[in-house]
């Protein structure tokens, strides 16, 4: 880990000492300076990651020094040393913003640890601002959110594609964003001027669905009290979302057929025939070829809808995009709930990023817009996702509780807990395992002990989360 420390000191000895301290690690440059006033003019010069200064200073203290970091620059973590320890000094400097209140002598570990808690929250604040200038590149660049290969390659497949007038059939589970890319492909294409009308092709009856989706005439059935347009009119000159249209009825399926063959159609209860100029989209998570099999759906308006098709990837298998995704939605529901959230805590990013999602990006919106309502601060936290039903492991438990003996059970219970608390301390000190013993008040060989039994490494955590301007594979 690397940074840039300022230390302040009127003493020179003791810059001298700190500045040995500090630069034996290796890994920190460190910028001495005994005038607290030159050094803030250095400060405002030159970035820094932390202020270390002491109290007790002639031309300007140490609480001043606070005062102007933070006016400055509110990211900076500032230290505070003094020889002259006071509860009220201590509670002053918090208050003003201090990250740590250490007093004169020091314990060298002491000093070396905060030092790396301060870098590591540095490192994390740099992190979350990567995530969140990167999503706003993404929102101006297109509706897709993600950085893995599969939303790259989707987002070359819809510049590819869109343009051209070739029907669209989207497929994939529930919740992973098919909407999202059909409406992507229209934006793309030469229709995006005019209107993208989406059919919901389970939300009504075969009978009035083919009313809604053609017209029909006065008269043509019972309450027909006017003429009414269908959805394939309003869509003229623009796109029709068909879905969920694998579940269509065999005698809509044989109406849409003609329509996709002929580009025409007659409103219900007409005798006019009606030239539909319309660029056909279509969504399903029905396994088609599965359904023709069966019986359930015609093969030949599959190959009608099949000329293009864009398979939709699980959560679970673009894990990469959880960060962004999540940022998106915190980005989305704080403007609509009219809240100043600006981060997720590295816990929060790492839980979200080991569940299970069998609701795909839908569920993770959701607990997202859960988490940003029971949010009260300006970082959203772990607790605020009430996730105590959604945890995959204690899920899998309560469901087979009845089926084990005590032993069984307890065993299950304790793997799980420290799966879960190692994987939140690893999370929080960025895989260092001396910092994650200390928060939680055990040896370091002890932890060593669990992550082996428990199978956790700590790589995943020292490298973070992936950078979406990276090439690597998931």
């Amino acid at each position: 880990m690397t940074g840039r420390i300022l230390v302040i000191d009127d003493e020179k000895d003791m810059l001298l000492l700190l500045s040995r301290i500090i630069t034996e690690e290796g890994a920190y440059q460190v910028v001495t300076e005994s005038d607290p006033l030159r050094a803030m003019a250095l400060f405002k010069e030159q970035p820094f990651d932390l202020v270390l200064t002491d109290l007790k200073m002639p031309k300007m203290n140490g609480i001043e020094v606070l005062e102007q970091v933070k006016r400055t620059s509110p990211d900076v973590s500032v230290i505070i040393l003094t020889a002259f320890a006071t509860i009220d000094n201590a509670v002053a400097a918090v208050h003003k913003g201090a990250y740590d209140y250490l007093t004169k002598p020091f314990q060298r570990e002491r000093l070396l640890l905060t030092i790396e808690k301060v870098m590591a929250l540095q490192e994390l604040v740099r992190e979350n601002m990567t995530l969140r200038q990167a999503l706003a590149k993404k929102e101006e660049q297109t509706p897709i959110v993600g950085s893995s290969p599969f939303v790259k390659d989707m987002e070359q497949r819809i510049r590819q594609v869109g343009p051209t007038m070739a029907t669209v059939l989207i497929t994939g589970p529930s919740g992973t964003g098919k909407e999202l890319v059909a409406r992507a492909v229209h934006e793309h294409s030469q229709r995006r001027n005019n209107k993208f009308v989406t059919v919901n092709c389970t939300a009504l009856p075969a009978g009035v669905l083919e009313s809604e989706l053609f017209g029909h005439v006065k008269g043509a059935f019972t309450g027909a009290l006017r003429d009414k347009r269908g959805l394939v009119e309003e869509a003229h000159g623009g796109s029709l979302f068909l879905d969920e249209i694998g579940d269509l009825s065999p005698m809509i399926q044989t109406t849409l057929l003609r329509l996709l063959q002929e580009g025409e159609y007659k409103p219900v209860g007409s005798v006019v025939t009606k030239k539909a100029d319309v660029r056909f989209i279509a969504a399903t998570n029905h396994n088609l070829k599965q359904d023709i099999k069966d019986k359930n759906f015609r093969e030949d308006l599959y190959y009608r809808l099949n000329v293009i098709h864009l398979e939709m990837s699980p959560l679970t298998e673009r894990r990469r995009d959880i960060p962004l995704l999540a940022y998106h939605f915190l980005k989305k529901y704080s403007q609509l709930n009219k809240k100043q959230i600006q981060a997720i805590s590295p816990a929060t990013l790492q839980v979200l990023m080991n569940l299970d999602y069998p609701g795909n990006i839908r569920e993770l919106e959701n607990i997202i817009e859960r988490g940003v309502i029971f949010c009260q601060t300006n970082t959203l936290g772990l607790a605020d996702l009430r996730l105590e039903d959604q945890d995959p492991i204690f899920s899998e438990l309560r469901d087979d509780i009845f089926r084990m003996s005590f032993k069984e059970a307890k065993e299950r219970v304790v793997q799980a807990f420290h799966y879960r608390y190692i994987g939140y301390l690893l999370a929080e000190t960025g895989g260092n395992i001396s910092q994650a013993a200390e928060m939680a008040g055990i040896q370091r060989q002890y932890l060593h002990r669990l992550m082996k039994d428990t199978g956790i490494s700590t790589e995943e955590y020292k490298k973070g989360f992936q950078q979406p301007d990276r090439e690597t594979e998931d």
